[in-house]
Order: structure tokens, then sequence, then C-alpha cells
């Protein structure tokens, strides 16, 4: 098998361009006085500004994530000030997820963040190519999703 040219490996350039967005999007909550919001948190975050309140499954489905990685990260998220747990009174299986007072605090900090940072990782790329490239990651994400649920094993 002949080497491979990392730059030719999608993969890799997947991977490299999550971290270079995550360590600047760490660098710039912290310079704008959000230090507690991690990138990972993003997807929780998003899901509760727009709806809070909404039970654990739910929420991580809508921020496309396991049960076993929800409980740690909203166990950090918790930590910081940003979240809390509540038994849903309805169905006592269920646990509902809110935003503090500092979790709806830091939208507007955080989303102005999150926008700057992506104008500056994104310049020079059109409209267009950005659409494409969600599109792109989408689909590779609903293939993922797909193998997983025939039973596929993703590894």
């Amino acid at each position: 098998m002949e080497p491979v040219n990392p730059t030719d490996c999608p993969y890799y350039l997947i991977s490299r361009s999550t971290l270079l967005v995550t360590a600047e999007l760490k660098r710039e909550f912290a310079s704008a006085g959000v230090e507690q919001v991690k990138p990972a948190y993003l997807g929780v975050l998003l899901c509760l500004w727009r709806e809070d309140g909404i039970k654990m499954i739910e929420l991580g489905q809508g921020a496309g994530l396991e049960p076993s990685t929800m409980t740690g990260l909203l166990d950090r998220m918790e930590r910081d000030g940003l979240v809390h747990r509540e038994n849903d009174p309805a169905d006592r299986r269920a646990i509902r997820i809110f935003l503090t007072d500092e979790g709806r605090y830091v939208r507007k900090p955080v989303l102005r963040v999150v926008e700057q940072t992506l104008d500056k990782v994104f310049m020079g790329i059109s409209p267009e190519a950005l659409d494409q490239m969600k599109n792109t990651l989408t689909r590779i994400l609903d293939n993922s999703l797909q193998q997983r649920q025939h039973g596929e094993e993703i590894d």
C-alpha cells in the first residue's frame, strides 16, 4: 500500500479543520468572557435556546448525541452553571433539561462569537460552496445514522 498524502484524505481534512475551529472558538469564548461555554456544548445550547425544558432523550436527538455522551456532557454543563435537570412530573422515567439564568444570559455573546469565528474561518468561501459543504457533511451524518439503524458497527 502506498503512503497517502494527508491532504488527499477527507478524514484528515475534516478532523484538522474541526480541531482548528474548536481551538479558535475556545479562544474567542474566553476573550468574550464566556469561557464556561465549551464548543462541545453548542449543539445542546442551540437546541435549548430554541426550546427550553425538553426531555433529555429529545435533546440528545436534536443535538445528534448518544445518551451515554449526553450524560457526561450535561454533567459538565451543570458544573459550569448553564443547565439543570428536573424530573418530568408527567413521566417518572424522563428528565427535562432547562437553561439556568446563566445559560440564557450567554446566548447573545456566544452566538456573536460563533458568527464572527465562522466568518473568519470561512473567509473567501462562497455561500454556494458553504451550502455544498453543509449538504455533504449532512449526508455523512445521515449515512452514519442509517448504518447504525441497520445494526452496522461504526468504529
